[in-house]
């Protein structure tokens, strides 16, 4: 039986590095973003039903995230309605990944942890967090979004200040080394508390 953990974090504040530490450590990694790319890709299993009820956002077989971003912007009934066609398969995603992998210690790297009550299936909880002013540079330094873009998405999450609260572990990713060094910890942690630790 595996050590379920649930990675989480607002966007900027580290979570994809982090979950990429857990990973050198071996710990096996779903990545619900990785999960939702799969679902919107060709063959996907929300392409059928994002085109039902978003036509314009199936471009080439795919469902299009530009266009979708578009739809969301200017139609405020719009996101309830695309998580409701994501959220289950997603969870029937990362269902799979758990039925496939046995390993001691497997992370969950989820944006919306406890925005959807998946923490409910967790063993533990860990939240990243870093400076708000660290968290914005990281963000408009991609180059992806604008000020705007981020601001609408932070207004949609749950603030981080909450999710460290609400976690089992708080991971603070001002450094490299730093974060690595927590995500040691955190695995003494975790196996020292299984059942058959040495």
């Amino acid at each position: 039986m595996s050590f379920r953990l649930g990675l989480t974090g607002s966007i900027g504040m580290g979570k994809s590095t982090t979950a990429r530490l857990f990973a050198d450590e071996g710990c096996a990694v779903w990545d619900a973003d990785a999960a939702v790319h799969r679902l919107y890709s060709a063959g996907g299993a929300a392409v059928v039903p994002m085109g039902d009820a978003f036509p314009q956002a199936v471009r080439d077989g795919a469902v299009a995230r530009d266009a979708l971003r578009a739809i969301i912007a200017t139609d405020a009934n719009a996101l309830p309605r695309i998580e409701a066609i994501v959220h289950p398969l997603v969870q029937a995603d990362r269902a799979a990944f758990a039925a496939d992998h046995a390993d001691r210690i497997t992370v969950y790297d989820i944006p919306l942890l406890f925005e959807t009550g998946a923490e409910a299936e967790m063993d533990a909880t860990a939240c990243v967090t870093v400076s708000r002013e660290t968290q914005k540079a990281r963000v408009l330094a991609r180059g992806t979004m604008s000020e705007a873009d981020f601001d609408r998405i932070l207004s949609r999450q749950m603030p981080n200040e909450e999710k460290c609260v609400l976690a089992t572990y708080v991971i603070e990713t001002d450094t490299l080394d730093h974060a690595r060094e927590q995500v040691h910890d955190i695995l003494r942690d975790i196996r020292n508390r299984l059942p058959d630790h040495a």
